[in-house]
């Protein structure tokens, strides 16, 4: 579960750095499984630091202001 949670705190990192994406970006700027970066944006969506839109195909998520 500590995994998760530095996981969270990464991808935290890279959508205060970069700005809004999709999971298939934030798979390839933070270099982790697929698995263990769907149940970090649980995490942050569980403490309310997400935003997430659909648009055409893709959900984008970007963190809360």
């Amino acid at each position: 579960m500590n995994e998760i949670g530095t996981i969270a705190g990464k991808i935290w990192e890279t959508l205060n750095t970069e700005g809004e994406m999709t999971v298939s970006k934030l798979l390839k700027l933070t270099d982790e499984k697929r698995d263990l970066v769907l149940m970090a944006l649980g995490w942050l969506a569980r403490e309310d630091k997400l935003e997430a839109e659909t648009r055409k195909n893709a959900i984008y998520y970007s963190l809360k202001k």
